[in-house]
């Protein structure tokens, strides 16, 4: 029981786990203080993920009694960050027992967490034998002198350190997975554009204030070719290779903190003008940090395009749990023969990267062939769908 509230008991409020694969989380900022009442459901902090802001909810009615981690610090995923104060529901002389929790402070145990320091083997040196961060600094240095040397860290007198975000760490960890277990192969094919270039220029033309991108056209082409070949809308596991039934396509978007890939849902039903609405308006979301989980979850292909940087032709890694990501490059004026005659075309290079495990060669063939024809013959794929 608490001595300052009878009836009540203290409870942890632990760093939960807001999206798949979260490890770790970044306390934005705290919603309530200390004293103040919360209500079970209710927002009490927001927490950085890897790829948004998450409101973070309270577990259960009471009073905020303690922050543990403060604004700005990042933890691991089942670290304690708060403590409530709840009404005690024990049966009539049994005191409920609260999870045993190590004493350290807030400091100490960013820094556990960051540097793998367990703090059950720590001694503590604070008021009542509570963990400090110096603690924890002599554990990590004795852990280290019990190392075999290796070779020292070299100075870089000419650089300087940018922190890495939450959001960066969780896409270096995931793109290390995937390349390193995912057995990629890679095939390309060249579009000509001439027609399509054309047919965007008189749907711009009559669309007035909303302007179609190339890269609508895209994404549009890449869902049909999805749902023309569903065998490339698939996941692979060890057990089974899931297909998708919906055509739901992820879009690549560079943000401050990283690449996030915000997904278009049933994009191979929509029109071209509410894909490129809904592509506008998701990646101004994602460089705002306003994405809901549901949004950038999930899909079962992504586009990846760098044409706008001039990029010839690129390849891209896959984005797990999907089995194929599209990269997409600049379109740019090549020569090209037809009937013995050097002449002028628009040729976009893209090229598709495979999990070979869950799509084969031929399939993935068959699907590039028919996102080729759907941009090269884009009046009979654009203007009938």
């Amino acid at each position: 029981m608490s001595a300052d509230n009878p009836g009540s008991v203290q409870m942890e409020v632990l760093m939960p786990a807001l999206s798949a694969g979260m490890e770790e989380g970044k306390i934005a900022r705290w919603l309530k203080e200390p004293g103040d009442a919360v209500v079970s459901g209710e927002a009490i902090a927001e927490v950085e993920t890897d790829k948004a802001v998450t409101d973070l909810p309270s577990p259960a009615d009471g009073k905020m009694h303690s922050i543990l981690i403060r604004d700005g610090e990042t933890v691991s995923v089942n670290t304690a960050i708060a403590v409530l104060l709840v009404h005690a529901k024990a049966e009539e002389g049994h005191e409920p027992a609260s999870r045993e929790r190590i004493p350290a402070s807030p400091v100490a145990r960013q820094l556990a967490a960051q540097t793998g320091v367990d703090l059950r083997n720590v001694g503590g040196s604070g008021p009542g034998g509570r963990i400090v961060r110096v603690d924890v600094e002599r554990a990590r240095a004795a852990t280290i002198q019990s190392m075999p040397a290796g070779l020292p860290e070299p100075q870089h007198a000419d650089s300087h350190l940018v922190e890495n975000s939450t959001m960066r760490r969780t896409i270096a960890r995931r793109l290390s997975q995937a390349k390193a277990s995912i057995p990629h192969f890679y095939l390309q094919v060249d579009c000509e554009i001439d027609a399509l270039l054309e047919l965007r220029t008189e749907l711009n033309r009559r669309a007035g204030v909303e302007k179609l991108s190339i890269n609508d056209f895209v994404v549009k082409a890449a869902a049909g070719a999805l749902r023309e070949v569903p065998d490339v809308n698939a996941s692979w596991s060890e057990e089974a290779i899931r297909v998708f039934d919906r055509v739901d396509v992820a879009v690549a978007v560079s943000t401050d903190g990283g690449l996030v890939t915000p997904i278009i849902r049933d994009a191979d039903t929509k029109s071209l003008f509410d894909i490129s609405r809904e592509a506008r308006e998701l990646a101004q979301r994602a460089r705002r940090n306003e994405l809901r989980p549901n949004e950038y979850q999930g899909g079962g292909l992504t586009v990846s395009n760098l044409g706008m940087f001039a990029v010839q032709s690129f390849f891209a890694i896959i984005n797990p749990p999907q089995s194929c990501i599209l990269a997409v490059g600049a379109a740019a004026s090549r020569p090209v023969v037809r009937e013995a005659t050097c002449v002028p075309a628009t040729i976009m290079s893209c090229t598709l990267s495979v999990d070979h495990r869950s799509v084969d060669g031929v399939l993935g063939a068959r699907y590039l062939a028919s996102f080729k024809r759907r941009l090269e013959q884009p009046r009979a794929t654009f203007i009938q769908s």
